[in-house]
């Protein structure tokens, strides 16, 4: 028996158990960008002036801390084993709830950037928190609501991507060469993991190159600005985000 026959057989056990320990990183990020939204929402609640956070909500503090406390206990309760069912599905519904009732009747422009972001990204989240978590516990017809969700999210992000190329390309920090190749590159990226989410094709690997993405976007293009202003809730708006992204989109992967 040769080399390559001896490794053959432990191929599958190295492989399931890297992507076992990349699904659990993802999910402690996700949990502790949930508990960070929380955080920053309570915090952020000053008399009736209140801060843009995600998923936008009105000047209602009453409604403010409700909300705030519901993430704090669901990104809580997704870290033991006898809660994170509920905690996903509460978690999930809230955030695609609170998208739709507050944030889509002010901006009903489909492809506008306040619907994309506003719209879009707590409804992503809250996909991501029934499918990461869900454990086989979430029916069927969820599941899949979901992955079509998430499949739409990704194809109008990647199609941004190309709308407000210049804009997007001035985004990328200057020690970065090709700006518009790597706007242009993120747009296609996002496209195809679209289309794979909403085909079943390569789901996996569509999971771990959004995941990668975001984790690039968060080292390179969001953490640098809020080391420089670190009271401003709107960097760590920004951060509490995409570490949700990243770490809910490895969460599903495999």
């Amino acid at each position: 028996m040769n080399i390559s026959d001896n490794k053959t057989p432990n191929q599958p056990q190295y492989s399931a158990r890297w992507v076992i320990m990349l699904r659990r990183f993802g999910r402690l990020l996700f949990l502790l960008a949930i508990i960070g939204i929380g955080v920053e929402t309570l915090i952020c609640v000053s008399g009736h002036k209140i801060v843009p956070v995600i998923p936008w909500l009105p000047a209602i503090p009453s409604l403010v801390y409700s909300v705030g406390a519901i993430f704090i206990l669901c990104g809580a309760g997704l870290f033991f084993q006898r809660t994170v069912v509920v905690s996903s599905i509460v978690l999930g519904m809230v955030m695609i709830l609170c998208g739709l009732a507050f944030d889509l009747p002010r901006h009903p422009d489909l492809m506008s950037a306040p619907w994309r972001t506003n719209v879009l990204e707590p409804i992503v989240i809250g996909c991501l928190g029934w499918l990461g978590f869900g454990l086989g516990e979430i029916p069927g017809w969820l599941t899949r609501t979901s992955r079509y969700l998430l499949a739409f999210a990704l194809i109008v992000f990647g199609i941004a991507h190309f709308q407000i190329l210049p804009l997007i390309a001035s985004m990328v920090p200057g020690w970065i060469p090709w700006h518009w190749f790597w706007t242009v590159f993120f747009g296609v990226v996002f496209i195809a993991a679209g289309v794979s989410f909403a085909t079943g094709f390569l789901q996996g690997s569509a999971a771990l190159g959004a995941g990668l993405m975001f984790s690039l976007w968060l080292l390179t293009v969001h953490l640098p600005p809020l080391l420089r202003a670190t009271q401003d809730p709107d960097k760590w708006s920004d951060v509490f985000i995409v570490v949700a992204l990243w770490g809910g989109f490895w969460a599903i992967e495999g």
